[in-house]
């Protein structure tokens, strides 16, 4: 048996000193939250190869008619923290909206570095697919939620099913039988061939590979977004440590042809992933854009 090696060991404890930290402030942002009672939920399917991890709920409202449009969650946590039981209220929330949402957890660094976390986002689309009929869920209507290294995955994801070319670089193919419509990326990181200077590099170190090096263009994803590219709600704060990036990559957007919304009130005084506390007005209202903005792509709906 291979023994840890001294730099395995110390990615370890920064990441576990990372997580306490983390679940400290949510657990006193979640306290006291329940399953609300207009919502049905669908816990621990097995989505890919690993029964440990790739598991993911679906919620949707109780009084709801089938088929449902569907939101995907790729939760946050700079990329060594969270699963779907930190999401779910915030998952459900977004339920109470009249979506069918899939809220799964993926195998975290350091324990498993990249591309393991973009893989098995890869893995729930197609699942979303194959499984639609059985949960209530509309195909043709799917949308893409994901904040701080979510937004990331997410980002790369979105990336390769809508630019061939790249997609064959990182090895993903669009999923079969179903249409992203549009995404919201919330506070986050979008290059990570910046990390040597960008803000999040205490974080990435934990993500990027140490076993081999990533070609360039393999995490050139801002190279890589194309026009057909899905329109795309951007959230930022003033008080979010990663605002500069997301400032700069709504216009990116723009420039390459992509229908986007940029929030960013200066007047606020919120923080990283605020829209998570689902108990804050301004949480609630931004969560309403967001959904307003999904509604306003759907399939045969003129966007404003």
């Amino acid at each position: 048996m291979m023994s840890r090696s001294t730099s395995d060991d110390s990615a370890l404890r920064g990441a576990e000193s990372i997580r306490t930290a983390f679940k400290k402030g949510d657990d006193v942002r979640d306290a006291g939250l329940t399953t609300p009672d207009s919502i049905v939920r669908n816990d621990d399917i097995v989505y890919g190869e690993d029964p440990t991890w790739n598991l993911l709920d679906v919620y949707r409202p109780a009084d709801a008619a089938d088929p449902l449009p569907c939101i995907v969650s790729v939760h946050g946590g700079a990329w060594v923290y969270g699963d779907k039981e930190l999401y779910q209220y915030y998952c459900m929330d977004l339920a109470t909206r009249g979506f069918a949402v899939v809220n799964f957890t993926y195998r975290l660094a350091p324990e498993h570095r990249y591309p393991a976390a973009l893989q098995d986002t890869a893995d729930v689309f197609p699942w979303v697919a194959a499984h639609a009929a059985e949960y209530g869920i509309d195909p043709e209507n799917v949308f893409v939620v994901g904040d701080s290294a979510g937004a990331q995955i997410a980002s790369q994801y979105l990336a390769a099913v809508t630019n061939e070319s790249y997609g064959a670089v990182v090895g993903i193919e669009p999923p079969h039988g179903i249409a992203i419509r549009a995404c919201a990326l919330n506070c986050g990181d979008y290059d990570l061939l910046s990390q040597s200077a960008g803000p999040a590099t205490a974080f990435a170190r934990f993500y990027l590979p140490t076993d081999r090096v990533v070609p360039r263009e393999e995490f050139d994803v801002i190279g890589a977004i194309t026009s057909a590219f899905p329109p795309t709600y951007v959230l930022t704060a003033p008080q979010d440590f990663l605002r500069e990036e997301n400032l700069r990559f709504a216009p990116l957007l723009r420039e390459r042809g992509v229908e986007c919304v940029l929030q960013d009130d200066p007047q606020e005084n919120l923080g990283h992933v605020f829209h998570l506390d689902v108990r804050d007005d301004a949480a609630r209202r931004t969560n309403d854009a967001e959904c307003a903005f999904f509604r306003a792509h759907l399939a045969g709906v003129a966007s404003n």
